[in-house]
């Protein structure tokens, strides 16, 4: 018997907490572990309770959430985040990414959604955004546009990928599943978690949206 999905919900809104435990209480692999009504708080909590998933709102007082992602990340670097929120400003959202959250969620999508999201999520198999993979279009096609050179940035160290790992990450970065990767290079989707956990670990990154930044980087998949 598999252990439960550890969860930490921070939200400075009790009415929002109640609501996103609610939803998450109807499946049987989440456990809530704590509550935080802050990006401190989030991280104490973190902490001491060592959960698997944090559902972060992006706009807390104090430390808000997109500065919380970074410092828990930076100490946690394990922990998923999905950074919750009432707005679909493409922008923020992609910042929280860059900084390490592996996803977001819309306070107004419907608990079906919410519940299939959060686990494809903590099964690793969430796909990237359509839109933040044109945000990150964007980004790189602007530098080329304007002839500006990179934002300074730690890049990670290229890790020796193998020419099967080049493969299935030109995949992610073009936003494809597990399953259509899995099926475009006629492999299992558990060969491509697989691979994927190795090219997470090998470039030390944490989500799909960093492996696509990365891939343009790199020119390993080059905008059109």
């Amino acid at each position: 018997m598999k252990a439960p999905i550890r969860l930490l919900l921070a939200d400075d809104h009790r009415h929002a907490r109640e609501g996103m435990r609610t939803i998450v209480s109807t499946v049987p692999d989440f456990v809530v572990v704590g509550e935080a009504s802050s990006g401190e708080e989030a991280l104490n909590l973190t902490e001491q309770l060592s959960p698997d998933l944090i559902l972060m709102d992006i706009n807390m007082p104090g430390m808000g959430g997109l500065e919380a992602v970074k410092v828990i990340k930076s100490a946690h670097p394990t922990v998923k985040i999905i950074m919750v929120t009432v707005s679909d400003d493409v922008s923020h959202l992609f910042e929280a990414l860059k900084k390490g959250a592996q996803g977001y969620l819309l306070k107004n999508l419907n608990p079906s959604a919410w519940r299939d999201y959060l686990l494809a999520v903590a099964l690793d198999e969430a796909p990237l955004n359509p839109e933040l993979a044109m945000s990150i279009l964007r980004e790189f096609a602007n530098r080329k546009t304007n002839g500006a050179e990179p934002v300074k940035e730690k890049e990670p160290e290229s890790g020796g990928l193998t020419p099967r790992e080049k493969e299935i990450l030109q995949e992610v970065a073009r936003g494809q599943t597990n399953r259509e990767i899995a099926t475009s290079l006629n492999l299992s989707e558990h060969t491509v978690k697989n691979h994927l956990k190795n090219i997470l670990q090998k470039l030390h990154l944490d989500n799909r949206v960093q492996l696509t930044r990365y891939a343009y980087q790199r020119g390993i998949v080059e905008t059109e």
